[in-house]
């Protein structure tokens, strides 16, 4: 099974940008008034809406710690954590809040994972 998690936007074009720009994601699919972005394999879809849906947290992880700490110099403006090691779940993490103020996290495990795909 695969998936998608979609919010609702009141300034896609904005949002498609910072996640193109900012997070390096890719236009999976474009429709209408929705824009769906991968990152490996996370799929994000953005839709026109009259109201930002902003609960939750976009978590995106990677392969080592040292990908956080060179995300974390990309994405200091916006960050609102620094880097640290989270002992209770063995990982090393930042938070950060995109253009209309959804949660993210930055992570790397930082014991063995099983590798993810799409199916």
């Amino acid at each position: 099974m695969a998936g998608i998690i979609f919010f609702r936007t009141t300034m896609l074009r904005d949002i498609v940008d910072f996640y193109l720009n900012e997070m390096g994601m890719h236009i999976w699919l474009e429709q209408a008034e929705c824009v769906i972005l991968n990152h490996g394999n996370l799929l994000l879809g953005f839709c026109e809406g009259d109201v930002a849906e902003t609960e939750g947290m976009i978590t995106l992880f990677y392969p080592e710690k040292e990908d956080v700490d060179v995300k974390y110099n990309q994405l200091k403006q916006i960050s609102t954590s620094e880097p640290r090691k989270n002992d209770k779940y063995q990982i090393y993490q930042f938070f950060a809040e995109d253009p209309e103020g959804r949660a993210l996290e930055f992570q790397a495990f930082l014991h063995p994972i099983e590798p993810v795909g799409f199916f």
